[in-house]
């Protein structure tokens, strides 16, 4: 019935059709170039998906945006960020470098090294107790909320 078409590099999959019974059609759909990650927890298990969504979105070009916040920051500045919390993660964790798969503090910094930015509101920072001046290193940057809200218009937003 209808013509077959794969999107590649920029281009997301999809299928239209399938599920009303008709033959699939498949289509493209532009992804957005600009991606943000809302991080308020950073054990093993957010932190192993936000590092894999934004390494691979930086591997294909996209801008990456780690925002950090609360115990994500926390951890970050401790060097504890993506570690095991509880038996399970800690179990995960075994599993995943089993398989030769990065931890999640490794990943993101080869997501930095691609162009993610890691970056955090100022007043957050100063409610965990920190000064904006002595995480230069750990963070990109530290802004203000309006700048960060202005920076997120138009992209994807992802919270976790």
């Amino acid at each position: 019935m209808g013509a077959s078409r794969k999107g590649r590099g920029r281009y997301g999959l999809y299928v239209i059709g399938a599920a009303a019974g008709r033959e699939p059609r498949y289509g493209r759909c532009v992804m957005a170039g600009r991606v943000f990650f809302f991080l308020q927890h950073a054990t093993y298990e957010p932190a192993f998906q936000a590092a894999t969504m934004g390494i691979t979105a930086a591997a294909m070009g996209d801008e990456v945006y780690f925002v950090f916040a609360f115990d994500a920051l926390r951890l970050l500045v401790r060097g504890a960020y993506g570690e095991p919390a509880t038996g399970r993660e800690q179990e995960e964790a075994a599993r995943a470098e089993s398989l030769g798969v990065l931890a999640p503090a490794r990943m993101l910094a080869e997501a930095r090294s691609l162009g993610a930015r890691l970056i955090a509101c100022d007043t957050t920072v100063r409610i965990c107790g920190f000064e904006p001046e002595a995480l230069s290193g750990t963070l990109d940057e530290v802004m203000g909320m309006a700048s960060l809200w202005r920076l997120t218009d138009g992209a994807r937003i992802l919270t976790l």
